[in-house]
């Protein structure tokens, strides 16, 4: 039963744990994110050495050395990117002229540099542990990497949930980005993959014949891929999941205005209920005035008949 419930256990207290120390100092002012990004860049530079020294052992511990290795490697490249370090060129809400692929192409503009940071790390473990023995680093970072690329297709394309209270101030445009619908075409393809994915790591993880070094890193590996296709599901059910870290942005700096709703997958996004709102007050101040401005003319025209006179 241990060989089962700790890799379980490690894996969910450091997603847990990971997930709230991270919107934790993303919550805090500004003027500390330099600070944050550096200790996180020595974080992973260590994570780093322990992927190269641990990357022949075939033991449970060299297994839970990697995967949180893994996991260090990917926090890293999470707060670069909510810090606003590395993002990408654009830095504007999307247009409401474009639609289809240019709105895509505008909204991949938003974070290019930080998928291609991404790229680049996972092609180095790929060539780093191309012929090593233990791979639990490389895998836990790819299959982040391909959920965290589907949650967002699947917010893009469109989805009830978008947990947008986790946007930080700086990048609050982005949310002109999101688009609010009951499902997409994308959502039922990600979370079977997702699922079957799931069941293969899980028999490999169980089976007879397995040793302890396997079970460990392929029971760490489902775990995390289990909460990945729950935080899936999490994005068109009614479910508050956001609670899991209310402790972890308390007080911090977010940004308060709802997100833009769009149409349709890609489609320009609808006003929100407050600007539609101003503007049915503003024109009805405008109406309410319309009276006054209309009997002051004559006092005008006599102004300006003594004017040209």
């Amino acid at each position: 039963m241990y060989e089962i419930g700790a890799p379980v256990l490690f894996a969910l207290f450091l997603w847990w744990a990971s997930t709230g120390a991270v919107l934790f100092l993303v919550s805090l002012r500004p003027t500390t994110f330099r600070w944050s990004m550096v200790a996180a860049t020595a974080i992973a530079g260590v994570c780093c050495v322990g992927i190269v020294l641990v990357e022949d052992i075939r033991t449970p511990w060299a297994a839970y050395v990697g995967f949180a290795c893994g996991l260090g490697l990917w926090a890293w490249h999470e707060m670069s990117f909510l810090f606003g370090f590395v993002t990408g060129p654009r830095h504007e809400p999307a247009s409401l002229q474009a639609t289809g692929w240019r709105r895509f192409r505008h909204a991949l503009q938003t974070l290019l540099y930080h998928e291609l940071a991404i790229l680049v790390t996972a092609l180095v473990l790929i060539w780093v542990l191309a012929d090593a023995l233990n791979q639990t680093a490389l895998w836990a970072f790819v299959l982040l990497w391909i959920m965290r690329l589907s949650a967002k297709l699947n917010i893009f394309l469109g989805v009830p949930n978008m947990n947008e209270e986790f946007l930080p101030r700086h990048l609050a445009f982005l949310r002109s980005y999101f688009t609010k619908r009951a499902m997409n075409v994308l959502f039922p393809l990600s979370v079977t993959l997702g699922t079957v994915t799931l069941f293969w790591l899980l028999k490999r993880g169980l089976a007879v014949d397995a040793s302890a070094f396997e079970a460990a890193s392929c029971l760490m590996l489902a775990t995390m891929l289990a909460l990945a296709v729950l935080e899936h599901w999490f994005l068109v059910l009614p479910v508050p999941d956001a609670v899991l870290w209310r402790w972890a942005m308390a007080g911090g700096d977010r940004a308060p205005a709802p997100p833009a709703q769009s149409s349709g997958i890609g489609g320009p996004p609808l006003p929100s209920p407050n600007k539609v709102s101003s503007a049915v007050s503003a024109r009805s101040n405008a109406a309410a005035s319309l009276p006054r401005a209309v009997s002051s003319l004559p006092s005008a025209t006599r102004i300006l008949g003594t004017s040209w006179r």
